[in-house]
């Protein structure tokens, strides 16, 4: 087969040749890569017999489960809300890490006392069961369920029913690191303790009946993952036999229990005034050897894990080490698993956020064995997704947002706007031919924010943070010395309209807390309908959460919340910091509270 066949033949399996990089060069994919994606796809590309081109292009399914696209109902006025990793924000009464009575209390807390309509948090999906559990709260065992390290023990009811409550809690008190694997082998105990007392009843015969299959068979999972390892791909080559029945039993009580602390999560954010509430965010895909790809196998296209191009903050482009979700076999599913998965993960939520919006439309194919940056984008039917996703959140009132950064087509974001489906709209990527992008010039459908997980706080980018970060991590393709000027030079015309607006005096660009007060102000004159304030930025935390690229060379996801003196901070430290209040001053009032 010629190349000029193989890219026709690749074109026609939704597989593009072509793409253009972040400074907007055309790249063409290597051969190499479009037979490697066409065999995940199952597409013969070798000669045919006759000569002909390989495989015909199968016909599309039929989508007559997938809901038809239609716009959702915005919620009345202007909303802004903290943004924050719940894990690193630990209260005094916290194993640990941050979880759900402390999600409930952070809630209540900022939209009573400062008038936030939501609180959006970090994806709470299920991690493994048992040690070494994944960091990253973005490579998840299973999207549909959620992760028992969450859970408040103290708030279950068999906790009040326990003979021996002030052991129990001294044992979890003891654990102060957030380090995942300590607080799960502190928190499983009491768990274990606990679920001896447990006593079925109609509540969790109703929540059993109403999970199905699902629900057994990621319990299963979980069982035989205590007995082989959180790796299915590493079990027994023949079906693993051997889960017990109570250990099912076990973890499909965790669910239900995750459940209910999820529901008074919820419940707590819009008794306190919030117009939305939480807003949970949804991971691209899961981990490769997790419960999702055990119980769904011909689901995902083997071979492959999903990533990003090289742009300009991640110059080496990412390997995110997750199996694609196959098109055709999904859509020929209807869609079915994917409907149940947004179901579940809507149940208690005021909205949703779709960590890279691109899962709906195409996603970086990259070949087993290759770098991240010698990939293709796989197409997917973006009708039909967008429509299960807008059917679903209109079921339950729930707003949309969109991660649109990078590299994205200009019609995704044109649908997305159509439907209703805010984007995101980042400050330090909102530039144009003539420099940064005024106020009145941005999109109101979005969500405005500063910054993301995947970049330092404001603290840490106004003193160069993630240049030094990725140097020595040898994560730069162009000399530091320039990868520094081009830093300086997009700081001063920051501060340059900063200072034209009226945000931000000459002599106080210097000046740490002063420019996070013009940013947040900047971002309360855009017409965005939504306004994210990063807690760390609120904290004034200046350690980054995420540095993409890297798994063990930074501490990715286990950096507690900290303040400007490098200290940690508590739940209960925030609620009378002074400097939080006086630096997210100009959002809170222009939301007029």
């Amino acid at each position: 087969m010629t190349d000029e066949e193989l890219r026709r033949l690749a074109r026609a399996h939704r597989v593009e040749t072509h793409y253009f990089d972040w400074q907007g060069r055309e790249v063409q994919v290597s051969p190499d890569t479009l037979r490697a994606v066409l065999e995940a796809l199952a597409v013969d590309s070798s000669p045919a017999p006759t000569g002909g081109t390989g495989t015909e292009p199968a016909a599309e399914p039929g989508h007559g489960h997938a809901a038809v696209p239609a716009p959702l109902a915005q919620k009345a006025g202007r909303q802004w809300g903290f943004m924050t990793q719940l894990y690193s924000v630990r209260s005094r009464q916290s194993c640990g890490i941050g979880d759900l009575r402390d999600l409930a209390d952070l809630a209540t807390w900022s939209g009573k006392e400062l008038g936030a309509g939501f609180l959006l948090v970090n994806p709470l999906h299920a991690a493994e069961p048992t040690p070494r559990i994944e960091p990253s709260p973005y490579l998840p065992s299973s999207r549909r369920y959620f992760s028992p390290l969450y859970l408040r023990i103290e708030d279950l009811p068999e906790y009040a029913e326990y003979p021996d409550r002030e052991a129990v809690t001294t044992a979890l008190r003891a654990v102060v690191t957030l380090d995942r694997d300590e607080v799960w082998a502190a928190k499983s105990r009491a768990l274990e303790l606990l679920f001896q007392r447990f006593v079925p009843d109609q509540g969790y015969r109703d929540y059993r009946r109403g999970e199905g299959e699902a629900l057994t068979g990621f319990a299963t999972w979980c069982a035989l993952a205590e007995l082989h390892g959180n790796d299915w791909r590493r079990w027994p080559r023949h079906e693993p036999g051997g889960a017990r029945a109570d250990r099912v039993e076990f973890h499909a009580w965790l669910q239900w229990r995750l459940d209910g602390q999820l529901a008074q999560a919820q419940r707590s954010a819009r008794e306190s005034g919030m117009e939305i509430g939480i807003i949970h965010d949804l991971a691209v895909g899961v981990h490769p050897g997790g419960a999702d790809t055990y119980l769904y196998p011909d689901l995902f296209a083997a071979g492959i894990s999903v990533g990003a191009p090289p742009d300009e903050f991640n110059q080496r482009g990412q390997d995110w080490g997750q199996p694609p979700l196959h098109p055709l076999r999904i859509a020929a599913d209807g869609y079915r698993s994917y409907r149940e998965m947004l179901a579940a993960v809507l149940r208690h939520a005021g909205g949703l956020r779709l960590d890279h919006v691109m899962q709906l439309s195409r996603l970086w194919w990259i070949p087993e064995g290759a770098d991240a940056g010698e990939g293709a984008y796989v197409g997917y039917d973006r009708a039909a997704m967008l429509g299960v996703l807008t059917a679903e959140a209109r079921a339950v009132g729930a707003v949309l947002i969109g991660e649109d950064l990078g590299t994205v087509e200009p019609s995704v974001r044109e649908d997305l706007a159509a439907h209703q489906v805010l984007g995101t709209s980042l400050l330090w990527f909102e530039r144009g031919p003539e420099g940064p992008r005024r106020p009145e010039e941005w999109r109101e459908l979005c969500l405005a924010t500063v910054g993301t997980h995947d970049l330092p706080p404001i603290a840490g980018m106004l003193h160069g943070d993630h240049i030094a970060l990725r140097e020595r991590l040898g994560l730069l393709t162009r000399p530091v010395e320039e990868e520094y000027r081009y830093h300086r030079e997009e700081l001063a015309a920051w501060f340059a309209l900063l200072a034209d607006l009226g945000l931000l005096r000459a002599e106080d660009q210097g000046e740490e807390a002063a420019v996070v007060r013009a940013l947040h102000g900047f971002l309360a004159r855009t017409p965005a309908r939504l306004i994210g304030v990063s807690l760390a930025d609120a904290a004034g935390e200046r350690r980054t959460q995420n540095q993409p690229g890297t798994v063990e060379e930074y501490p990715n996801w286990r950096v507690p919340l900290g303040g400007p003196d490098g200290r940690d901070l508590g739940l209960e430290d925030l609620y009378t910091d002074a400097r939080l209040r006086s630096l997210i001053e100009p959002i809170t009032r222009a939301a007029g509270s």
